[in-house]
Formats: structure tokens, sequence, C-alpha cells
């Protein structure tokens, strides 16, 4: 994931979304006093949309949330790979 502030984004617009769409990367705008906003991928927007449409799954991920929120999960290193 990366971020940017709104000065940032719109001098490098580009490069974003070339990362977006390139990198299967998800870019966070920030904006100073106002909510954040999210840039991705179509490709990316329309599986998260698949992935919501399907309620067994939302419920699954409803359930890991909760989990996570009353204390449960394993924190794991994250690794590189070529």
């Amino acid at each position: 994931m990366l971020a940017a502030n709104y000065s940032t984004m719109r001098t490098k617009f580009k490069e974003y979304c070339d990362a977006a769409v390139n990198n299967d990367e998800v870019v966070v705008i920030t904006r100073k006093n106002e909510e954040n906003v999210v840039l991705l991928s179509l490709d990316s927007y329309n599986r998260l949309m698949k992935s919501l449409r399907n309620a067994e799954y939302v419920a699954k991920l409803d359930r890991a949330f909760k989990q996570l929120e009353a204390g449960g999960g394993q924190e794991h290193e994250l690794t590189e790979t070529d």
C-alpha cells in the first residue's frame, strides 16, 4: 500500500496510476482536514466487488474481523519475493 498527500498525488498522478495498474498497488490519498480516498486499478476494484457480492465470503471476513477485535489472530513477518 502506498500513501501520498493531495499535493504529491497531483504532481505524480501518472506514477501512482501506473503503480496501481502495473503493481496492483492501493494508493491512499491523504487530504488535510478531509476524509482520505483510495486509488486502485479497475481490475482490483472489480475483484473487490466480486468478492463482496459473495455472501459466504463476506460472512467469513466478518467473523475474522470480530476475532481480531477480540484479541485473536497472529502477527507474521512479511517477506519479499523476487
